[in-house]
């Protein structure tokens, strides 16, 4: 693997080429995604990446009506939400993604706990975005 420095234009190419990738401090242990220059457990720049499993739980998440402009030019309102949520995955570390395949309409069936895998979002403006849905 190529070696690319802990930044978020790093791991937003690692999303282009469907990896989801963290680091890991050698010194502590600590993991983090997206990835981080230095340890904020024990200050350390020692790191190396690590893909993950794409694997998770659901830990937290919302609904939104009103989003930025971007989600606007995505279709999406005040009659059409979207989800976002916080997924704790296998290996511990917890990440912000959107979250599909549930009815943001219905929130009350959406359940923190549920099972997730990872879905990347491919657009036109040659982005890929992280998303998460039930497995």
């Amino acid at each position: 693997m190529e070696e690319r420095p802990f930044s978020d234009i790093s791991f937003e190419k690692y999303l282009n080429e469907e990896k989801l990738m963290g680091n890991r401090c050698k010194q502590c242990n600590a993991l983090f995604i997206p990835p981080r220059p230095i340890c904020i457990a024990c200050h350390s720049t020692d790191m190396n990446w690590v893909e993950m499993s794409g694997k998770g739980k659901l830990s937290a998440y919302t609904c939104i009506s009103i989003g930025p402009s971007f989600m606007r030019a995505e279709g999406y309102d005040r009659h059409n939400p979207y989800c976002s949520g916080v997924v704790e995955l296998e290996e511990g570390a917890r990440v912000d993604a959107r979250i599909e395949g549930v009815d943001p309409k219905e929130p009350e069936n959406i359940n923190v706990g549920m099972s997730l895998r990872v879905k990347f979002l491919h657009r036109e403006d040659h982005k890929t975005y992280l998303a998460f849905e039930p497995v």
